[in-house]
């Protein structure tokens, strides 16, 4: 399988924030799988363990999706061959209140339909707030980024 294109990228970078934001959770994950049919590795954020397996994207899915809403920040999308790169705006709500967090992603598509993921942010503090919680079974004691 050669990598996506161009245009397979750019189509998968604005349904990713799309169905995210809109709770579909098939459309999102189909829309994964158009991109990345074969194995996926993640560094979420840099510094932890890696986590693989597709299973890891469905479970950040369902920790994250309620209370995060994302905006790739306008002119910070690249594609760069086989990698796509953004700067994420996370509008994150938890206790009633929103606040902006951001990110910085990679991701590059391979040949046999593997993907990897690098993400980069300040994680928050794991408190009692659905945030904190979160990050609590997201991201357990041990594995903290270094």
């Amino acid at each position: 399988m050669p990598y996506p294109e161009r245009k397979a990228l750019l189509q998968w970078a604005e349904n990713y924030v799309k169905y995210w934001n809109a709770g579909d959770k098939q459309a999102w994950i189909d829309n994964w799988r158009s991109v990345a049919p074969g194995e996926f590795r993640m560094y979420d954020p840099v510094g932890t363990p890696e986590k693989v397996g597709f299973e890891e994207i469905v479970g950040a899915w369902e920790l994250f999706q309620a209370i995060d809403k994302f905006r790739i920040v306008e002119n910070s999308l690249f594609v760069c061959g086989n990698e796509v790169a953004w700067f994420l705006e996370n509008h994150i709500t938890t206790n009633g209140e929103t606040f902006i967090g951001y990110s910085i992603e990679t991701y590059r598509f391979e040949e046999d339909g593997s993907v990897l993921i690098r993400t980069y942010y300040d994680v928050p503090k794991k408190d009692d707030d659905e945030l904190g919680n979160a990050f609590k079974e997201y991201l357990p004691d041990d594995e903290k980024p270094t």
